[in-house]
Parts: structure tokens; C-alpha cells; sequence
């Protein structure tokens, strides 16, 4: 008879491959659990979902800006625009936390409106806990979880501190949703940001000539910069309003083509090799800390480790590396 924790994972894997909500539910409240005897079963069934094929090639959508942009509406937008082509769709949000119970401040609440009522789409909250950037350490988990069964990934941060840097890290295109009118672009400019989306939207363009100001204003400062991306792409700035679905044609389309882009030149490969390796590089450092890195060859050491290790998913990796540190810290 096979272990209970083989048996578990074989129902997951079987209710994740039917779409069933329940399987959903469970295998994301599975790879959230801090408990290091449900920490290792879910690397295990995380390992099996990364290497299905269907799992790698849905899109990873980062949507971030500052608070008050509009980012909730805009992406109940677009995710309403979305299912009108049947596609499923996943979203994880990362809300602020609880200082008292460390959960999702605003829980469960219908960030989304009637678009996360419906039966093809999954909704799920998260809470940034301690993370400086405000990505909860479980949402690259989370995502391959939920690729497992929809067509489309987003995850929307809270839109503060580094949140732009962090999800950057794991999403195939980020989309950063500007505020009308509000000043920030030389304050976006001086910390980086503007050099990190594929896709820029000004939202809120019912709100009248202050929108378009701000679009030009956008388009000036990105002019400053590097003409295209490493790779090629121009990064469009697009003129939404959630309130009014305009625009919303053209996000998606852009989307759409930043995904073939990336498709055709290899950034899609590239990009999540590099996720990847800092997912396990960050886990292992949650884990066992600097001293424990050390205790085999240290950070540099290990990065060219998992670089090398192409036929071995990040979670296996972490698995693997994690019990290695072990054996060291045990022997030291």
C-alpha cells in the first residue's frame, strides 16, 4: 500500500487535472502551510505539477501600481473581457496583513466584482506577512498551482515598497497600472520602476484630460530610457477606464503579443529559469539562513548549482538542496 502522503498527492494531482475547485482550494491552503511535515508533501505535489507541460505554458500576468490606481477594477475588467473567449482564469491577491493573526487583512472580499462569481474563475487571497515587498513567500507556489487548470495567472500585489521589483521576478508580463494626476512619475523613474513593466496602463480615463496628461507624461519619461527592451519590446502605454470598458480590448491584446513575443526571441524560457532559480535560492534562504547557505559553498555557489540543474524543477530542487544543507548543518 502506497504512503497516505503518496495517496494525497495522487488525489490532488487527479482533482487539480478534472479542474475541480475543491482540489484547488485544498492544494493552495496545502503549499501555504508553514508546518515542515506539510511543507515537504507539497513540494512533492508542486514538483509534479511543474513538469507538466500545460502547467509552464499558461501566462503569468503581474499586475501592480501604486494604491488607489484602480487595479482591482481594471483587472475585473479584464478578466470579464477574458472569459467572453472562455478562457479560465486564476488570480492571487496579495493584501496587506493582519498584525494580529498575520493573515490577509482584507480576507476574502470581492476585490473582484461579479467576474470572481463566476465558475471559471478562482479568486484567492494572500497575506505579504513580513515581506518588505508585499509577495507572500507561498505565491510562485500558488501560481503553478493554479496553472494547473486555468488559461490565464494574475497576481496583484498591494502595491507598495519593492512589490514592483518582487513580482517582477515571477510573472511572464507585468503590467503597472498608473494613477491619473498623481506626480509619481520622477518618483518612479529614480527607484527603477519604469525599467521593470511590459506593459504600461494609465487607468481611470474617464476622469477627462488629466488621464491622457499623464499617459504623455508617461510615454516622456520612458523616452529617457533604453528605446526598447533587451529583447526587442516596446513597451506600449495604453489609456483604460474600468468604469466605462474602454481600453480593455487593447490590454489584452497587448498581453496577447508580449507573450508571442517572448515566445518567438526565448525571453519565456529565460524568464523562468530566472524565477526559478531566486524561488529556491529565497526558499532556502527562509529556510536555513545565510550560515546554512554557507554550509554549501554559499549563495554564489548555489545559484550556479540550480542554473546547471535544468531537468529538475525549482520545488524538487529545494527538496533536494534543503537535505543537503541538513546533512551539513548536522555534521558541522
Amino acid at each position: 500500500m502506497p504512503p497516505a502522503s503518496d495517496t494525497r498527492v495522487s488525489r490532488l494531482l487527479d482533482g487539480l487535472a478534472a479542474g475541480d475547485r475543491s482540489a484547488v482550494s485544498e492544494a493552495l491552503n496545502l503549499v501555504d502551510d508553514r508546518r515542515p511535515e506539510e511543507r515537504e508533501l507539497a513540494f512533492e505535489l508542486l514538483d509534479a505539477l511543474a513538469q507538466s507541460p500545460s502547467t509552464d505554458s499558461v501566462q503569468r500576468v503581474g499586475m501592480t501600481g501604486a494604491p488607489g490606481a484602480g487595479k482591482s477594477s481594471l483587472l475585473d475588467a479584464l478578466v470579464g473581457r477574458l472569459r467572453k473567449d472562455g478562457s479560465g482564469i486564476g488570480v492571487i491577491a496579495v493584501d496587506p496583513s493582519s498584525q494580529r493573526s498575520g493573515g490577509a487583512l482584507l480576507g476574502d472580499r470581492m476585490r473582484l466584482g461579479a467576474s470572481a462569481r463566476e465558475q471559471g474563475v478562482f479568486l484567492r487571497s494572500m497575506a505579504a506577512r513580513d515581506r518588505l515587498g508585499g509577495l507572500a513567500d507561498a505565491t510562485q507556489a500558488s501560481a503553478t498551482v493554479l496553472s494547473a487548470v486555468y488559461d490565464w495567472v494574475f497576481i496583484e500585489t498591494v502595491g507598495v515598497g519593492q512589490s514592483e521589483c518582487d513580482v517582477a521576478n515571477l510573472v511572464d508580463t507585468l503590467v503597472f497600472v498608473a494613477q491619473p494626476g498623481a506626480g509619481d512619475m520622477l518618483q518612479f523613474m529614480k527607484a527603477g520602476i519604469l525599467e521593470l513593466p511590459d506593459v504600461f496602463v494609465v487607468n481611470k480615463a474617464d476622469i477627462g484630460p488629466v488621464a491622457e496628461r499623464t499617459r504623455v507624461e508617461l510615454i516622456a519619461g520612458l523616452s529617457l530610457g533604453e528605446p526598447a527592451g533587451s529583447d526587442g519590446w516596446q513597451a506600449p502605454v495604453l489609456l483604460t477606464s474600468a468604469r466605462d470598458r474602454v481600453g480593455i480590448d487593447e490590454l489584452a491584446t497587448a498581453l496577447t503579443a508580449h507573450r508571442e513575443h517572448m515566445q518567438q526571441t526565448g525571453g519565456w524560457e529565460k524568464r523562468r529559469a530566472q524565477a526559478g532559480t531566486a524561488f529556491v535560492l529565497e526558499s532556502l534562504r527562509a529556510r536555513h539562513g545565510e550560515y546554512g547557505l554557507d554550509r554549501v559553498g554559499g549563495t554564489a555557489k548555489l545559484r550556479r548549482r540550480i542554473e546547471d540543474a535544468v531537468n529538475r524543477s525549482p520545488f524538487r530542487l529545494v527538496l533536494d538542496l534543503s537535505h543537503e544543507i541538513e546533512d551539513a548543518l548536522r555534521k558541522s
